[in-house]
Parts: structure tokens; sequence; C-alpha cells
């Protein structure tokens, strides 16, 4: 009839499906962003990942995946100590804005890339980057080049750092939206780029800790990660010296040498941890120690998914997952006195492992695929 639209014109227009990419700062190893990256991937199977550089000996996950490196994967290892620079200068020509939807997964220059009026970027930010902010004083310290060339790295450092802090800045501004890790890392996005941001806690694999038998009992502590000064792994040795406790010392690095030279017979070093071996020294210690002030701290959730109380220096994305006295204790100066004071309370009370182990749940991948999902999609309601 004229005038009467047909049963076929009134069905709604289904709405195209998003162009998405994806953006990191490198794929040259395992970690907690490289776990993000992941996470994305799988929710966006087919978008590109533009990286800077990527190594597929070191990290298998990205097999399936259309990684895309920029010009720096070519780099000579003699210019590798140049990367922050070089990897402003690159991202900030990498030209995005043919896609709906960019997603940066970025703790250092990725979310510096260019995006078009008509695309949308999401900026998952790990934390703003370190040697700019928040560890400046201690890269100015310890550049990490051979020795000899230290003081001519840091010359340097001190002539670039006001440019390079400008363009970081720049760079925060592209992402239409902030995404942070921890409440920590979102205080830390205000302070140093006057920006606002939702809070999404990164996916952590519970899962593979979790307590399947009843456990056998508690004895000594661990502490596991890259042994670097940032760390601060010589205040669990130490500490654990002094109470003459057990202390499992899991992991490798620049400090692993120092740290066995301050270690008592009470400590062991494990360098060459598999997957199923960690799982069991986590579920059988008293209590996993975090000395250092972390953006996050993924290691510490997995103890807890273990059951295991979790001793952390009070300050950084611990207070997001330690319930005091429930989940772990808190130590409130960085010292040896601090901690051993709190680990001789460790030893002596009594926490209920399973409970534990629940609580961790929160912090889970599959909580992460759907805060991330619903927080994407609420942002894309914003542009719409």
């Amino acid at each position: 009839m004229e005038g009467q639209q047909s049963a076929d014109s009134r069905q709604p227009t289904a709405k195209p499906k998003l162009k998405v990419a994806l953006v990191c700062d490198w794929l040259t190893g395992i970690g907690g962003a490289e776990r993000v990256v992941l996470e994305l991937h799988n929710m966006y199977p087919e978008a590109p990942i533009y990286t800077s550089q990527y190594d597929p000996s070191k990290i298998s996950w990205f097999a399936d995946a259309d990684v895309r490196t920029t010009w720096l994967q070519k780099l000579p290892k003699s210019l590798k100590k140049f990367l922050p620079l070089l990897r402003a200068w690159s991202f900030s020509r990498l030209d995005l804005s043919d896609y709906d939807l960019v997603i940066s997964s970025s703790g250092a220059e990725a979310k510096g890339v260019k995006t078009g009026p008509n695309t949308t970027h999401i900026c998952y930010c790990h934390s703003p980057t370190h040697y700019y902010w928040i560890r400046s004083e201690e890269y100015m310290k310890n550049p990490g080049f051979p020795r000899g060339f230290n003081w001519l790295a840091r010359l340097g450092l001190k002539i670039l750092i006001g440019p390079l802090k400008r363009w970081d800045r720049h760079a925060a501004k592209q992402p239409d939206f902030m995404i942070a890790n921890s409440t920590h890392t979102q205080n830390m996005i205000k302070r140093f780029y006057r920006r606002d941001s939702s809070v999404v806690f990164p996916p952590v694999e519970v899962g593979r800790f979790k307590l399947t038998t009843k456990p056998e009992p508690r004895h000594g502590f661990v502490v596991a990660g890259r042994q670097t000064p940032y760390k601060r792994i010589d205040l669990a040795i130490q500490a654990c010296n002094e109470l003459k406790v057990p202390l499992v010392v899991i992991g490798n690095g620049p400090e692993h040498k120092r740290l066995e030279k301050m270690a008592g017979r009470n400590v062991t070093f494990l360098t060459n941890v598999n997957d199923h071996d960690i799982v069991k020294h986590f579920q059988s210690a008293l209590g996993y120690i975090m000395p250092n002030m972390d953006d996050f701290g993924i290691v510490a959730v997995e103890a807890m998914a273990a059951g295991t109380p979790v001793i952390v220096y009070k300050k950084g994305g611990s207070l997001d997952y330690l319930i005091p006295g429930k989940t772990g204790l808190f130590f409130d100066r960085q010292t040896v006195g601090s901690l051993r004071n709190v680990l001789e309370v460790a030893q002596t009370k009594t926490f209920d492992y399973e409970a534990i182990s629940i609580h961790a749940n929160n912090f889970s991948v599959a909580s992460f695929q759907s805060n991330i999902r619903t927080t994407i999609n609420e942002f894309l309601k914003k542009t719409d």
C-alpha cells in the first residue's frame, strides 16, 4: 500500500562491525602487560597488533596473531639502549586513523600513536612511563649502559628528560579514554597526566595456582621476581636472615650475585623454576613477600590464589587486593626492621588459606574480560 513501509524496510539496520587495532609497547617477553595484550587479542582475534619489537622465541602466545612491528624490529643491538627515544619517534608517526577502535596497552610510548576524528582510542595504562616520572632518579643513578659509558648516559638523560617528559605528557592526551590497572595507577595518571581514568584490574591466571587438595603444613617464606635493585629482594633476605627462617628466592637478574653473598644458610635460590614447581612453592609457604612498591603486583595475587598470605610493602597496587589480617599483612616502611617485625607476626598468625584463594577470584582472567568489555562498551556509547 502506498505510504506504508514494507516489513523488511522496518527492520533495524545491522550495526557495522568495528575495525579494531591493538597497540603495545613491545612483545619481547612474558609479563603482566603481555597478558593484557593476550586477552585483548582473544577478544578481538582479527585485530592486528602493532608493536615496536616482537620476539616470538621469547613469547609464543601470538603465533596466530597478525603482529606488525615498526622499523625498530631491525635495530642493531648496539642501539637498543636508545629505544625510549626511538620508540617515541616511531609510535608518534604510526597513523591508525583508518580504524574505528584502537586499544593501546601501554606503560611507555605506544599510547602516542596517531588516530583520526572517527577513531576511538582507549588506552589501558599500566603506569605513567616509569623512566620519566616514577623511577626517574633510579634510572639516572643506573642507566644500564656498559661500564664507563654511564656518565655519558646520565648527561644525555639530563639533557633529554625535559623534552621527553613533555612528549610523554602530550602522548597521554592522544587517547580519548584511559583505563588504569589499579587505583594507585589511576592516582598517578591524574598526578602526572592530569587525566581521569577508569580502573580495570589486570588478568591473573588464578586457576593455575588454585588449591585442589588439602594443603600440607606450611613453612618458611617465598619471594619471586626479576632480581633488580627496584624489587628490594635484599630486604626479604636480610629479614629472614635475622629471624633464621627459611626463604626461597625464585628468579634471576643483575642483583643475583650480590643477593647470594648476603644470604645465610636459611636462604635457597632457584633460578630455573617451571610453572608446575612455582605453584608448589607458593602452596607450601607460610607467606609470599613483596618488598617493593608495584603498580599492581600480579605475582602477589597468584600467591593468594594458592591460598598463601602475602606480606607486602604498604604502597601501590597492593592496596586494592590485600585485606589486612585476612589475605595478608602490610609492613609500613621499606626497612629490614619493619619487614622483620611483620614476618614474626605472620609466623604465629592463623590464616584461612581457602578464603584467601577464593578472594583471588576477583582478579581472574574471566573478571578482567567481563570488566574490560563493559568499560569499552561504555566508552563507545559516549562516542556514538
